[in-house]
């Protein structure tokens, strides 16, 4: 992975023609890169990042940000209500709550 202003990237290498490939993951919006040595990716992806920005900037147009830190889940009502007892109990927020167990989760 690599990272540039929060955005992330995955990298893949291929044999054949001895190049890296890579792509932001954590937007909707398509971003991609190559070069053929590590220098050279890591500039790309800079590059691309930035002409991403710049484009966006001459539309107009807010460029997509990588994870705003909110999310929606639908869940069934019984369930909701025992998170939120349960939160209470331990006298935390329901948001709280969830991060913390969801932190766990990703460990």
């Amino acid at each position: 992975m690599m990272e540039y202003k929060g955005y992330l990237a995955q990298i893949d290498y291929d044999d054949d023609v001895r190049v890296f490939h890579g792509e932001v993951i954590n937007l909707k919006d398509v971003i991609t890169f190559e070069g053929t040595c590590v220098d050279d990716l890591r500039q790309a992806f800079i590059d691309s990042v930035e002409d991403y920005l710049e484009f966006c900037r001459e539309r107009g147009e807010q460029p997509e940000k990588p994870f705003s830190g909110k999310f929606i889940i639908r869940i069934k009502p019984e369930l909701h209500q025992k998170i939120a007892l349960k939160a209470k109990i331990e006298d935390k927020s329901m948001n709280n709550w969830i991060e913390e167990l969801l932190e766990k989760a990703v460990r």
